[in-house]
């Protein structure tokens, strides 16, 4: 069974980028599966282009081919890469920060290159267009190897995994009923906001479901924001408009407003400089 391709990037779907990248795809295989992920990825935010196959990858089958274009760098000498997973998954990207949360988390095993002189569009025009790699080389490439026309080893040459560009990732410190960290990464949709808090450590730094904890949250070292939060498993334990702190699905404490958006409420966005601090104290 050919493996899946699953796509995200910043593209949108305001023209026609996504649908030229499948008619590559289809183009090389008619029977390639093509599964979208997001294509609402904030523009050139390649941090959260990371966060968000670390979020997905797991739940889908082994085997399958992640292919995340959010390219600022585009046309330069980033790196084009193929990357294989240590637990059986493939991800097809600029090399360009993209790869931070999976290879911190679920580790990479090898990275290639992509050859451009073999695994480039080549015949449709496209010979001189520098702006998009997404259609021109990562469908491609993905495609062909999906397909099985190309082996891995065939992608392009291989370097070290140790050279893969990197966010810098920010630990949590916990103390006995303390935590400090940042707001990691936001649920856009309903404004929920995810900390780098796993519940395992929250846990075991003496917080408790059924608790009121202080949260404090900085910008750049200012306070923004300061209350006293009941902390539950889901939303309707709090009423409806109220602030809460909750376990999200990948087991890492969030912060909501029942019915309501955290972030659009209280202005808080994500990233390292939004310091979040939660206490038993206060």
């Amino acid at each position: 069974m050919k493996p899946i391709l699953v796509y995200q990037t910043d593209f949108t779907y305001k023209e026609g980028a996504v649908c030229a990248m499948y008619g590559v795809v289809k183009s090389v295989d008619r029977e390639l599966e093509i599964i979208d992920g997001t294509h609402e990825i904030p523009k050139f935010d390649t941090w959260s282009a990371s966060y968000r196959l670390y979020q997905s990858m797991k739940f889908w089958p082994k085997g399958t081919i992640f292919v995340s274009v959010v390219d600022p760098g585009v046309g330069t000498k980033r790196r084009a890469s193929v990357a294989l997973t240590s637990d059986g998954y493939t991800i097809v990207t600029p090399d360009n920060g993209s790869l931070t949360h999976v290879k911190h988390f679920m580790g990479i095993e090898a990275v290639r290159e992509i050859d451009e002189s073999i695994n480039r569009l080549k015949g449709k025009s496209t010979e001189d267009v520098s702006v998009f790699h997404g259609r021109d080389l990562f469908s491609y490439c993905a495609a062909r190897f999906a397909s099985g026309i190309i082996t891995y080893e065939q992608v392009g040459p291989e370097y070290s995994v140790d050279n893969i560009i990197m966010h810098t990732i920010l630990e949590p410190i916990f103390y006995e009923g303390m935590a400090r960290g940042i707001v990691e990464i936001n649920d856009p949709n309903f404004g929920n906001l995810w900390t780098n808090f796993p519940l395992k450590d929250f846990l075991e730094a003496g917080f408790n479901f059924g608790d009121r904890l202080h949260v404090t949250i900085r910008h750049d070292g200012q306070v923004v924001f300061s209350q006293k939060l009941l902390f539950e498993r889901s939303f309707g334990f709090a009423e409806t408009g109220e602030p809460m702190i909750y376990n999200n699905e990948l087991n890492r404490i969030g912060l909501a407003v029942n019915h309501g958006s955290f972030s659009e409420m209280y202005q808080i966005g994500h990233g390292p400089e939004w310091q979040v601090e939660i206490s038993k104290q206060g």
